[in-house]
């Protein structure tokens, strides 16, 4: 008799159709779970942890000046993940979104640093179209050796982002770089006609957040009314069934990705030609990884990534404001997004799957 024969162990076995409620409450009960235990790490690092949940989710909506800013962290997480919530609906997990949106704002800062004294309205549309040119291009590099090599698109979509960060320092620490900058890696200033035009007066929220939300409603439309998109998502679901019904995997890969670059390079350039107002190496502050959190923790879905992407604006905002006035470390700002993402894949697997204790089946020894 087999050794385990009595034993019982847990099996997920997955369930026929999952609960919309469960759905719904997935992702509260992801951020309380995230919440009660970053309040005993803040307890144990010896921080008032009343002092930094109020800084970090309460002081964001108590200024408009600072809900302003909120909206403006929101925008680029908002065009990224919703383009990568594309591919991961198809299963194709581009995990380079931050070398695409560096390459993004690489693209769009030429036509300042080349033509400074280029005018007119032109300029910022077109930074904007070779930015999402340029996260398209480097995406494509994943694409080709996923599809002609076979090579997995996670890991070299990583690297490259890699790779896109040493690009920008070369270009700021050599072509690039401003000689009357006092020596710092930043390009020059870039001319008025350059820079996005602001959307509310008074604040540094512009135009991009206008985009972001058009880019969300086209990426609805694109996943539910569209029979491309439906492919992709039957290539994620059923990968034999969309062979068996002649959808290219292939072709749903280069789409997946070119989808999901153009969005983070098309974020870059705004960056660049918003906020910045130059090409600097702090461009890469991690957007591209948070917003496979937002991704996922607005469900995938595109009206869920709108509000995901502002609450991790507001964990931006107030971590900022937590450092300043609870002395907290950024590291514990990143454990929180990190612990967050954590527990909503936690939450989701006990709401696709249930847990069932079994015997596992007898084989007699042939």
């Amino acid at each position: 008799m087999s050794a385990f024969s009595g034993t019982i162990l847990p099996v997920f076995v997955r369930r026929e159709h999952a609960s919309l409620t469960a759905t719904l409450l997935a992702p509260p009960l992801a951020l309380a779970t995230a919440a009660i235990l970053n309040l005993g790490l803040y307890v144990l690092m010896g921080r008032d942890p009343a002092a930094v949940i109020y800084a970090m989710l309460l002081e964001p909506f108590l200024s408009w000046a600072s809900f302003s800013e909120v909206l403006l962290k929101a925008g680029p997480l908002l065009l990224i993940a919703q383009g990568l919530a594309i591919g991961f609906r198809a299963k194709v997990f581009n995990i380079g979104a931050e070398g695409q949106f560096i390459l993004g704002a690489i693209f769009a800062s030429a036509i300042p640093i080349w033509f400074p004294q280029a005018t007119g309205q032109w300029i910022w549309p077109l930074m904007l179209l070779l930015g999402a040119i340029g996260g398209a291009f480097w995406a494509s590099i994943t694409a080709f050796w996923r599809v002609r090599l076979n090579a997995n698109e996670i890991l070299v979509s990583l690297m490259l982002s890699l790779v896109a960060a040493q690009l920008l320092n070369y270009l700021l620490l050599g072509p690039w770089k401003d000689p009357a900058g006092f020596n710092f890696p930043q390009s020059v200033m870039f001319q008025y006609d350059a820079m996005v035009p602001i959307l509310i007066p008074g604040t540094r929220v512009n135009v991009s957040v206008l985009l972001a939300l058009m880019l969300s409603l086209a990426a609805w439309v694109f996943m539910q009314r569209s029979f491309t998109g439906y492919k992709l998502q039957v290539g994620g679901l059923a990968p034999r069934a969309a062979g068996y019904a002649g959808f290219s995997e292939g072709r749903a890969i280069w789409l997946s990705l070119l989808i999901g670059g153009f969005a983070a390079g098309l974020a870059g350039a705004a960056e660049v030609a918003g906020p910045l107002g130059q090409l600097q190496r702090s461009i890469s502050t991690g957007y591209g990884y948070a917003a496979i959190i937002v991704a996922y923790l607005g469900g995938l879905h595109p009206i869920g990534i709108v509000f995901s992407a502002l609450f991790m604006a507001v964990l931006y905002i107030g971590g900022d404001n937590a450092m300043v006035s609870a002395n907290l470390p950024i590291a514990a700002v990143r454990v929180f997004q990190g612990s967050l993402l954590l527990a909503y894949l936690v939450a989701v697997a006990f709401v696709r799957y249930r847990l069932e204790w079994r015997r596992p089946a007898y084989r007699s020894p042939s």
